[in-house]
């Protein structure tokens, strides 16, 4: 979300710099901000400068349709707030072709490496590179295999986007964005 703040924006500090209106994700993927969901631990209906909140399509058929501005952002580009002064508010990863169970996301996984923690800090905002220390499951044939631990996956974000095949239906409900485990077809992996 912090490349497509107002502030990286007009700071120039992203790699997806102008990037509205322009495909990042496949086609079959939508980001939906609901602020006002009942319950929601994101939910409120104005944001941290008193602007109103109000339900926004991020991303439509793997369109970026907008910034995340609060008034100050807002301004220095030329734009209107989106009332998102402190960020998104229940965020909504979704999938137009439907989320997959584990077992149709291993399925659909084939052989590959299943990441079930990450470690450090390693996103470049500005370049979209990306390393992180990682652990998980080797899977084969849709199966797991055995666990992996103290590799490095890497790559660079913009492609990573792009190469998102699948999500899961494991949505994690903890915070503000919500979205179940990514599927990538392609992605640099370190590390016996």
């Amino acid at each position: 979300i912090g490349a497509i703040s107002g502030t990286s924006q007009y700071r120039k500090s992203s790699f997806l710099l102008n990037s509205a209106g322009e495909q990042i994700f496949p086609a079959f993927l939508e980001m939906l901000e609901r602020p006002h969901i009942p319950k929601g631990l994101a939910s409120s209906p104005f944001d941290q400068e008193g602007a109103a909140t109000r339900d926004r399509e991020l991303v439509r058929d793997g369109v970026l349709g907008g910034y995340v501005l609060g008034s100050y952002s807002a301004r220095r580009l030329g734009l209107k707030t989106t009332g998102n002064a402190g960020g998104v508010h229940n965020l909504l990863v979704r999938s137009q072709e439907g989320a997959l169970d584990p077992k149709a996301f291993l399925a659909r996984l084939g052989t590959g490496l299943l990441v079930t923690e990450l470690m450090g800090h390693g996103v470049n905002g500005v370049t979209g590179d990306y390393s992180r220390g990682a652990s998980g499951f080797w899977v084969e044939h849709g199966a797991i295999a055995y666990p992996v631990h103290e590799i490095t996956i890497a790559g660079n974000l913009k492609p990573m986007y792009r190469h998102i095949v699948a999500l899961g239906d494991d949505v994690d409900v903890r915070g503000g964005i919500l979205t179940g485990s990514l599927l990538l077809d392609e992605m640099t992996v370190a590390g016996e």
